[in-house]
């Protein structure tokens, strides 16, 4: 079951949120404020977060950034104050996207599966480039083979195919 991290410093928004995604299937956890929230994403694995950008003492763009730091959990901004500039400020400081309130539930529910298969996506790139890059390792530092590195960095851009014989 996929883990939903919601900071809001209003309680009915977290509750109303809390609702839909249970209903959903989801598994929520809440936040009032971003110390509460950077506290739990320190401790629990979330699939995503949604934080809402006007909140007391820390806003959510300070999370934003300070949730960066911690993991690659997808963060979707929320806000009923924002305007153009706060979306493309918040998306360039990495959001996954921006949503204004009052929330449209289709728009959410979308957004949110999305930004789960996104991550699970980049999680699997991942595994694959590392099994990829350890199971095509080259061994030898002799003329021969650094002649063979040039010619694979000169091709791997292109779409040529190559044969490499021996003697």
């Amino acid at each position: 079951m996929a883990r939903i991290l919601v900071i809001d410093d209003e309680r009915s928004i977290r509750s109303t949120l809390k609702e839909i995604l249970e209903y959903e299937g989801y598994s929520m956890d809440e936040a009032p404020d971003g110390l509460t929230a950077l506290e739990l994403a320190g401790k629990e694995k979330y699939d995503v977060i949604l934080c809402d950008i006007k909140m007391p003492q820390m806003d959510g763009i300070e999370v934003l950034d300070k949730l960066l730091l911690i993991n690659e959990t997808p963060v979707v901004m929320i806000s009923g104050h924002g305007n153009i500039e706060t979306a493309v400020d918040a998306i360039k400081r990495g959001a996954y996207d921006y949503i204004s309130k009052p929330l449209d539930l289709n728009r959410l529910l979308i957004t949110i599966r999305n930004a789960m298969e996104k991550s699970s996506l980049v999680k699997e790139t991942k595994v694959l480039k590392r099994k990829v890059s350890k199971t095509y390792e080259m061994i030898g530092e002799s003329e021969p083979i650094q002649q063979i590195r040039a010619m694979i960095e000169k091709v791997a851009p292109t779409d040529a195919r190559v044969l490499i014989t021996g003697n």
